[in-house]
């Protein structure tokens, strides 16, 4: 009996760009350029700077940018560094039935590699992304657990060294041999998520600087592992510790995964967007002020309580705020939003935050299925007795309910101004038009140009 894997090396390298719908393209842009923005906002998460300073002791190499910056670092460490601040905001999209993103390490590990050079074009960047993304949510989609090990860093990087073979053309064997040789490297504990830590973020950068690894010794000729995904040691025994195949890979090649990715408009865990999304909804319906709340009760299902349910803590550090429902719910209920700004110190000391977060109450609503995100149920309880409920079946963001264009790029533009190093507007609107025509684009190195720092 054969892998699984081989099938789905086999639709790596047997696809092509002409073959992918035209929504899944749109998509795939789509969340290309959210992807380039959440980073460049990452820049100022938690603990880059000390990366990037560890990271520059790791070895001579100028061959890639540090995005954001006008750092050059080795390949591996720029986009070990590069996914990092993809996700360190808890910003970037998500495939919720996958609980991947798998963008930041697809396109940090694509994008260092062609600056090495090794070029890249626009249209082998769509094709590689796109497969990279139906390679690591497929594997995603088959785990019938509740995470153990960070899924977006271990299944996630199967993305980016399905996309770095598709990019540079890795025949089948050999791109199995990658993703034997990922196998060999990959991890990523849910502890970090538990503890608030930011190697959370920092193991899906572990991650994808071991995909450019992987993808180099393969081409070299290194035989990984086969049975890469049910073996014996394999990664569903080792790091789910149960799988459906078939509803993994159910639809691969017409189900474009890309189409399935939910945008995040607020920088916290999407997980909480359920609760933010319901408190707002019943906010704007019945007009409600955050110094009307007496109770908030939210019932999630499982994996949302796994994930988020956490209960408010003083003075919270800020990857432990953006994965508690009380403290996204309450700067919900007191600012109409949740924005970037929303995790600085000045808001994680606030003590009206604190008070009304407190009053929250988050409770399990099993719905039969260990990786699903809704329906969740949100119910406000006010100070003259009145209460009022959402159940959201659907949450902003998701393909369901997407955003429009126009929010789109707002959350863009406003991640683009928002790095450590400040960027050109003129530039981010370049950025925009070269996406949005991104299988014209001859070199898409030029795009890191726009993201390079003066």
């Amino acid at each position: 009996m054969t892998d699984a894997i081989e099938r789905l090396a086999e639709h790596v390298v047997g696809t092509s760009f002409e073959d992918i719908s035209g929504e899944a393209i749109v998509s795939a842009k789509t969340f290309i350029l959210d992807t380039f923005g959440v980073a460049i906002a990452g820049s100022v998460g938690p603990f880059v700077p000390e990366l990037i300073e560890s990271a520059r002791g790791w070895g001579d190499g100028d061959a890639a940018a540090v995005w954001g910056t006008d750092l050059r670092l080795s390949a591996p460490s720029a986009a070990l560094i590069n996914a990092y601040q993809g996700h360190n905001s808890e910003f970037d999209a998500i495939h919720e039935r996958a609980v991947i993103h798998p963008l930041a390490s697809i396109l940090a590990s694509l994008v260092a590699v062609a600056e090495r050079g090794d070029g890249l074009s626009g249209r082998d960047l769509l094709t590689s992304a796109v497969l990279g993304v139906d390679v690591s949510c497929s594997i995603g989609m088959g785990a019938t657990e509740t995470l153990k090990f960070f899924r977006p860093a271990t299944a996630g990087s199967f993305g980016a060294v399905a996309a770095l073979g598709k990019a540079y053309g890795l025949n089948a064997n050999e791109l199995i041999s990658s993703f034997g040789i990922q196998l060999g490297q990959i991890g990523g504990t849910m502890q970090a998520h538990e503890e608030g830590s930011p190697l959370l973020g920092m193991q899906l950068g572990f991650c994808t600087r071991a995909a450019v690894t992987s993808h180099d010794l393969a081409a070299k000729g290194l035989n990984g592992s086969r049975n890469v995904l049910e073996g014996n040691y394999g990664y569903y025994a080792l790091f789910e510790g149960g799988a459906d195949i078939e509803a993994g890979l159910a639809g691969l090649g017409t189900d474009w995964r890309v189409r399935g990715i939910s945008h995040k408009p607020f920088p916290s865990g999407r997980a909480t967007h359920g609760v933010i999304d319901g408190l707002l909804t019943l906010r704007a319906e019945h007009g409600i002020e955050a110094g009307d709340v007496e109770r908030v009760r939210a019932e999630v299902p499982p994996l949302v309580y796994q994930l988020t349910g956490r209960p408010m803590i003083t003075n919270p550090g800020v990857n432990y705020a953006r994965l508690c429902i009380p403290y996204v719910g309450a700067v919900a209920l007191m600012k109409g939003t949740v924005g970037i700004e929303d995790f600085g110190e000045e808001s994680l000391r606030d003590k009206n935050i604190q008070s009304l977060a407190e009053r929250f109450e988050v409770t399990v609503r099993d719905v039969g299925d260990p990786n699903a995100l809704t329906p969740q149920q949100i119910t406000i309880r006010t100070k003259d007795g009145s209460e009022y409920s959402v159940q959201m079946n659907e949450v902003i963001g998701s393909p369901a309910k997407p955003l429009s264009r126009e929010r789109h790029l707002e959350k863009f533009r406003r991640n683009w101004i928002s790095g450590a190093r400040p960027l050109d507007p003129i530039r981010g609107e370049r950025m925009i038009e070269w996406v949005d025509s991104l299988e014209d684009l001859e070199d898409c190195t030029s795009l890191v140009d726009l993201m390079t720092a003066t």
